[in-house]
């Protein structure tokens, strides 16, 4: 039995592209799977969900900026480090495979220790401070947009691939028809515009739609992830013959795929797991980036990836207003708009599945299977 070990967490922007990672890889016999990631936050729940042995590790946040925090950050990172070797040692895994997140570095430098190759993954144009600091450790780097390798040094080269964003394997099958069928909506209903504030909420998101309800239910059957934590935030439209055009759920879960495959539109942030199931269900959006003093500015570089080429549009600042997103929507929904392009154009990214590119490589440094599918992917 070859044992793989994931590492990476935080959020669920570094779990789900890992656990796309580990269906693919539980197609090949003889393979075992665990998973280091922080001893606090979401991510033991959704590992074990997934059926995978979880370790966790104290974990410190990596802040590029002076706090007394950085200091008790520091001894949970050591900490996080030793425990790591210790997982590591009972495991004995093949290959370590980062999905990022500061909860990932400590056993990066454990297995580059110990003597266990690393590959590490990064999901987004600019890449964060923990691979930057995992692609020291790595054997190589794999990202999801040609720009990153840009925004690395330039002695990484050699090691970077483009391979796209992991996506789970229900969104390659979804069906518009299933997703329909969950909302209740038929096939001759209005366009539906799938709004998602996020699994955690995205308030800014939430309290534009509760402004413009009523404009947006006269155009759309509006399906709204509000998120567990923002139910508060939920407004229905004031006229009752729209009611029922809105659709509020706190979370959408195993139906998110046929639901996204269902929307005409997608009013979202710009995190790379929103971007790349949106290409591969063929989907058009309309982008609020997080921006601001608190982002590094990562996810408006993701959206103007998308934007480029035709497949999003993109609201920041000011522009994030009701009159700007109705003016948006009317000129992507009018006859001649550029919904169809927009469609046309998100799928046309999607192109090869980065899980199995991924998978395949893995098992390749693990010294299992053939190169064929592991070099399906670009060098830099």
């Amino acid at each position: 039995m070859t044992t793989i070990v994931f590492a990476g967490g935080g959020t669920g922007g570094h779990i789900f592209p890992g656990l796309a990672i580990v269906d693919e890889l539980r197609k090949a016999p003889d393979i075992a799977v665990a998973w280091i990631g922080s001893s606090r936050g979401m991510d033991r729940s959704l590992v074990e969900a997934h059926g995978v042995p979880f370790y966790g590790i104290p974990s410190g946040k990596l802040r590029r900026y002076f706090s007394l925090e950085n200091l008790i950050d520091l001894f949970r990172i050591v900490g996080g480090f030793f425990f790591a070797v210790a997982a590591l040692l009972k495991l004995k895994p093949a290959v370590l495979f980062s999905k990022g997140g500061f909860v990932s570095v400590p056993p990066c430098m454990a297995a580059r220790l110990l003597g266990i190759p690393v590959i590490t993954h990064e999901c987004d144009v600019t890449p964060g401070l923990a691979t930057r600091i995992n692609a020291r450790f790595a054997a190589s780097v794999f990202v999801s947009f040609e720009e990153t390798g840009r925004y690395l040094p330039i002695r990484h080269g050699r090691k970077i691939q483009v391979t796209g964003n992991p996506v789970r394997p229900g969104f390659y099958s979804a069906s518009a028809e299933r997703g329909r069928g969950f909302l209740g909506v038929g096939p001759d209903s209005l366009p539906i515009l799938f709004v998602q504030g996020g699994s955690l909420g995205a308030r800014q998101i939430n309290a534009l739609v509760a402004e413009s309800i009523d404009l947006l239910c006269e155009r759309f059957i509006v399906v709204h992830q509000t998120g567990a934590k923002n139910v508060d935030q939920v407004t229905y439209p004031k006229r009752d013959e729209l009611r029922e055009r809105y659709k509020p759920y706190p979370f959408i879960g195993s139906e998110m795929p046929d639901v996204l495959a269902a929307a005409d539109l997608v009013l979202a942030r710009s995190g790379a797991n929103t971007l790349w199931e949106c290409a591969v269900t063929g989907t058009p959006m309309v982008l609020i980036p997080l921006s601001g003093s608190g982002t590094r500015g990562d996810q408006v570089d993701n959206a103007r990836y998308f934007v480029e080429r035709g497949a999003a549009v993109m609201l920041t600042g000011s522009e994030a207003s009701r009159d700007s997103l109705i003016g948006v929507l009317d000129r992507i929904r009018a006859p001649g708009g550029t919904l169809g392009e927009m469609a046309a154009n998100a799928a046309a990214l999607a192109g090869a599945n980065p899980a199995k590119t991924i998978a395949s490589a893995l098992l390749a440094a693990a010294g299992l299977g053939s190169q064929g599918e592991a070099n399906d992917h670009r060098s830099l």
